[in-house]
C-alpha cells in the first residue's frame, strides 16, 4: 500500500477510534486492560455523525466494533509491532511536527505577524546616528550620554554637517538609509522608526550593535513589488571612445523605432546577469536596490510596459520598462510568509520569552543561589580561547535548578558552556555576565524542553491526537502484516479462494464498439451515411473534421451493456446502429462483437477477488483473536451507558 492510502488509513483510524482520560466505571476489558465507560462515550458520540452503516449507531454493534479495535492492539503489541524501529521512527516524525503546532506561544505570534503586515504596507525614509557598543557591556551610559549629544547636535546644526564632522565608519556612524520597510532592519530599530513620528528624531535606543537614534524623513505608502527589464551602460567602458550617454540614447532610438526591448537588452546591456534575461530582474521592493533613483524611475512608470527615457545613477546609464506592479498581497494571501518570516526573525526572542514566562508561571521552579557564583570562580581566560574545560573537582552532581520534580544540575549546566566557548573565540567578557547570558540561554532551551517532554501529560487534545495516531499507525502495520500482504501475496490461496467463489465474479453482457459523437445532428447523419458505406475511421474524419473545427470524435472500448456511456435504449445487436441522443451528444454506434455475460478469469476479477479475500482472511482472524484474549463486559456499565446516550 502506498503512503497516501497509509495517511488516509491512519486519519479514519483518527476519526473512528479516540481515547478520553477520564476516570471512570469499567466498561470493557480486553487481556486485562480496562476501557472505561467515558472512552466508549467519546468515541460513540465523536464519530456518530460519521458513521454511514446503521449497525454502527446501535450500541451493541458500535461495541462490537470497538472491541475488535482493541484486539488488533492488544495482538499489535503482543507481536511487538511498536518495537519496530520504522514504526517508531515514523511515529516520532509525527509527534515532532503535531508538538510544533502546540508549544507556539499563538497571541504573541499572531500580533507579531499582524504588525508585520501593518508595516509592510508603509515605507520609511530615514537616517541614523549610531554609535557603536559591545552588545556584553555593563557600562553604557557614556555611549547612551555621546549618541544623546550627537542627537542635539544634529536637531540644532542639520545631520549632513554633524555627519561630515563626526563619521568615521567604526566607532560612529551617520548614515542614509534609503527607504525600507518590515524586516529589512533588525527587529528593536525596527520599531523605533515605525514609533517615530516623520519628521522627527527618536530618543536614543539599544540594539546589539550599539545605541542609535533614528531621523524618519518620510512614510509613504508601500508602492508594491515591481518586476521591471532595464538596459544599462556602465560608465567604465574598455572601448575608451564608447560615450556611454551616446551609447544609450542611440539604443533608446532604436527602440522608438519598433525594435524589441529585450533583445536590445541581449545585444547591449553591461548587466551581464540580467541581459541574458532580456533585461529582466528579480522582483523588488523600495529599498531593496542600491539606487533610489533607479526605483523612482521603475515605480513612476504607469502601466505594464511603459519605457522611461534614458537616466544616470552611480552605476551607469539605464533604460527600464515596467513588467508588471503587483500591489501589496491581502493579510490572509501574506499571512504564510509572514509567519515564516517572524519565527525567523530577531521577532522570534519575543515569541520565545512570552512562551518562558508564561511556563514559570504555570511549573514550580526552584534555584540554587550559589549556582551562578561557582561558575564564576571556575572560568578562566582559556573560556575566550577555546580551550577552557571543566575542573577535575568539578562538583557536576549539584542541583542547578528544578522545574517541578525534574532537577537540573551542574553537569549539565558546565556541558553547556563548554560546547559555548565557540561564540566567545576572541572576545573578552566579564564572567558574570557570561555565565548570567548562557545561564538565561540553558534555562530558557531547559524549560522549553520540559514542557515539550510533558506535554502529552499537560495537554489533553495534543494525548489524544497522538494517541489516536500512534495506535492508527500500529494497527495499519499490523492490518498489513496480517492481512493485507497475505491477500496480495498468497497466490495459491487466492487463486482456491477464486475457484470456490468464481459465481460471484461475472461480466454483464458486453460489447466490443466504435463509438462515433458529435453536437451536430447534421454531422452524425452525414457519419452514419459514410459508416453505412463502411468508410474507415480515417476517412470520415478527414471528411468532416477541419484544423479549425472537430465535428466528429471516434471511441474503441468493450463497454458493459449497463455502463452509462452507452444510451438507456441501446440495442445489442451487431452493425451499425441509428443515431442515439444522448449527454448531451449524438451518436452512432458500430458494434463489431457482442459478447454474453459469464464468469470472469482471475486476472479479470482480481482486485475484487483480493479485496474479499482479505476479507475473509480478516474475519477468521478476528475470531482467532477473540478465543486469544479475554474479554470481559460489565453489562450493568452498558446498560448506564445506553441510558445515558438515549437521555441525550
Amino acid at each position: 500500500m502506498n503512503i497516501q492510502m497509509k495517511s488516509l488509513f491512519i486519519l479514519l483510524i483518527a476519526f473512528n477510534i479516540s481515547f478520553g482520560q477520564e476516570k471512570d466505571e469499567v466498561l470493557l476489558t480486553v487481556d486485562n486492560e480496562q476501557i472505561m465507560t467515558s472512552e466508549f462515550l467519546r468515541v460513540y458520540n465523536k464519530n456518530l455523525d460519521l458513521v454511514k452503516d446503521e449497525s454502527q449507531k446501535d450500541i451493541d454493534g458500535y461495541l462490537k466494533l470497538f472491541t475488535e479495535y482493541q484486539l488488533k492492539l492488544r495482538e499489535a503489541k503482543r507481536l511487538k509491532l511498536n518495537e519496530d524501529r520504522n514504526y517508531q521512527r515514523e511515529f516520532l516524525r509525527y509527534k515532532k511536527q503535531l508538538t510544533k503546532n502546540y508549544i507556539s506561544e499563538n497571541k504573541v505570534t499572531d500580533d507579531l505577524i499582524k504588525e508585520a503586515y501593518e508595516r509592510s504596507k508603509i515605507d520609511i525614509n530615514a537616517t541614523h546616528i549610531l554609535v557603536r557598543l559591545d552588545e556584553n557591556a555593563k557600562d553604557t551610559l557614556k555611549t547612551y550620554n555621546e549618541v544623546l549629544k550627537l542627537r542635539e547636535r544634529a536637531l540644532k546644526e542639520g545631520f549632513d554637517a554633524v555627519k561630515k564632522e563626526m563619521h568615521n565608519g567604526t566607532t560612529i556612524f551617520l548614515e542614509d538609509l534609503g527607504y525600507f520597510s518590515a524586516f529589512k532592519m533588525v527587529y528593536s530599530f525596527e520599531t523605533a522608526a515605525y514609533n517615530t513620528p516623520e519628521g522627527e528624531i527618536s530618543m536614543p535606543f539599544r540594539t546589539q550593535f550599539g545605541y542609535h537614534v533614528v531621523m524618519v524623513d518620510e512614510k509613504r505608502a508601500s508602492r508594491g513589488t515591481m518586476t521591471a527589464a532595464h538596459i544599462m551602460v556602465a560608465l567604465e567602458q574598455k572601448d575608451s571612445v564608447l560615450d556611454p550617454e551616446k551609447r544609450i540614447n542611440d539604443i533608446y532610438k532604436k527602440l522608438q523605432q519598433g525594435e524589441k526591448f529585450e533583445s536590445l537588452a541581449k545585444q547591449f546591456s553591461d548587466d551581464k546577469s540580467s541581459a541574458t534575461k532580456g533585461g529582466e530582474l528579480v522582483p523588488f521592493k523600495s529599498g531593496q536596490l542600491s539606487s533610489v533613483k533607479f526605483e523612482d524611475e521603475a515605480f513612476a512608470l504607469k502601466v505594464d510596459g511603459a519605457v522611461s527615457k534614458p537616466f544616470k545613477t552611480a552605476y551607469g546609464w539605464h533604460i527600464v520598462k515596467r513588467i508588471k506592479l503587483k500591489p501589496i498581497q491581502s493579510f490572509e494571501d501574506l499571512r504564510p510568509t509572514l509567519e515564516s518570516k517572524v519565527k525567523r526573525d530577531t521577532r522570534s526572542k519575543l515569541i520565545n520569552a512570552a512562551m518562558v514566562n508564561e511556563l514559570k508561571s504555570r511549573y514550580q521552579i526552584s534555584y540554587n543561589t550559589k549556582a551562578k557564583a561557582y561558575f564564576e570562580s571556575i572560568l578562566s581566560s582559556t573560556y575566550f580561547k577555546r580551550a577552557w574545560r571543566l575542573p577535575e573537582t568539578f562538583e557536576k552532581s549539584k542541583t542547578l535548578f528544578s522545574i517541578n520534580n525534574r532537577k537540573y544540575t551542574y553537569n549539565e549546566l558546565g556541558t553547556h558552556l563548554v560546547s559555548s566557548q565557540r561564540l566567545y573565540a576572541g572576545k573578552v567578557i566579564p564572567f558574570d555576565v557570561l555565565v548570567e547570558k548562557e545561564f538565561e540561554r540553558f534555562f530558557e532551551k531547559s524549560i522549553l524542553q520540559y514542557r515539550e517532554d510533558n506535554l502529552e501529560l499537560e495537554n489533553k487534545d495534543f494525548a489524544n491526537i497522538l494517541k489516536e495516531y500512534r495506535d492508527g499507525l500500529l494497527l495499519f502495520d499490523l492490518m498489513e502484516k496480517e492481512v493485507w500482504n497475505k491477500a496480495s501475496k498468497d497466490s495459491v490461496g487466492l487463486e482456491n479462494y477464486y475457484e470456490t467463489h468464481k459465481e460471484n465474479y461475472k461480466w454483464n453482457d458486453r460489447v466490443e464498439v466504435v463509438i462515433a459523437s458529435s453536437a451536430s445532428e447534421k454531422i452524425i447523419t452525414r457519419v452514419l451515411k459514410m459508416m453505412n458505406r463502411t468508410k474507415s475511421e480515417k476517412d470520415i474524419e478527414e471528411a468532416l473534421n477541419t484544423d479549425v473545427e472537430k465535428n466528429v470524435i471516434f471511441t474503441k472500448d468493450t463497454f458493459s451493456i449497463t455502463d452509462k456511456k452507452l444510451p438507456s435504449d441501446f440495442e445489442m445487436k451487431e452493425g451499425v446502429s441509428k443515431i442515439y441522443k444522448h449527454n448531451d451528444a449524438f451518436h452512432v454506434i458500430d458494434v463489431k462483437k457482442v459478447i454474453p455475460s459469464g464468469i470472469k478469469t482471475l486476472e479479470e476479477a482480481k482486485g475484487n477477488v483480493i479485496n474479499d479475500y482479505q476479507a475473509e482472511i480478516e474475519a477468521n482472524w478476528i475470531d482467532n483473536l477473540y478465543k486469544r484474549f479475554k474479554i470481559e463486559v460489565n453489562d450493568q456499565a452498558l446498560e448506564a451507558v445506553k441510558l445515558k446516550i438515549k437521555n441525550q
